[in-house]
């Protein structure tokens, strides 16, 4: 059904979307992309798609925009009966194949997972999820060990005003923040 035997560790793919419902009689799904701007999506043609709880290499062989939306269509679902077994499948591409960024710009799966500490090096917790507010971006920072406190903190990722560094070797992000203001 065009799906490879190719399984992938997790730690190493960032999901980019996931598959919608079924768009007409030839195999072609709704997309729904994560990506910013969500037609980035469609730049990769080799995804993975979760399957049982675990990543399968597939093909995106058509892709398009239409409307305010995306469709495309994978190999080997050519009707709808096959196609209707990708609906809600979520869809990744390996960490590796993502574009280089300038060394001042990190993709959000970067930041999940790293320390938070004040520019007196007071622990706040670590990095849980990003959240988009369309004002700013906003580091969700929940408690962990060693943590000056137990409370979630939020964040707003501002460069040069409230994030001062961040470094992917240490996997630590200095902030300008008041540990008392929760916002």
């Amino acid at each position: 059904m065009g799906l490879s035997q190719m399984v992938f560790d997790q730690q190493e793919m960032v999901t980019m979307g996931r598959i919608g419902k079924l768009y007409g009689i030839k195999g072609w799904l709704k997309l729904i992309s994560y990506t910013d701007p969500q037609d980035n999506i469609l730049d990769f043609r080799v995804l993975f798609a979760k399957i049982g709880g675990r990543w399968q290499e597939i093909e995106m062989d058509q892709s398009k925009i239409h409307g305010k939306g995306l469709i495309a269509h994978f190999a080997g679902y050519d009707d709808p009966d096959e196609a209707k077994l990708l609906t809600g499948v979520e869809l990744a591409i390996r960490t590796a194949d993502l574009p280089a960024l300038d060394p001042e710009d990190f993709y959000w799966h970067e930041l999940e997972g790293m320390q938070v500490k004040t520019v007196s090096g007071q622990l706040l917790g670590t990095v849980e999820k990003m959240l988009e507010t369309g004002a700013n971006d906003v580091l969700v920072v929940q408690a962990s060990e060693g943590s000056i406190d137990t409370r979630e903190r939020l964040i707003p990722y501002l460069p040069d005003r409230v994030v001062m560094k961040v470094s992917r070797t240490q996997r630590c992000i200095s902030v300008d923040w008041d540990p008392d203001y929760l916002a």
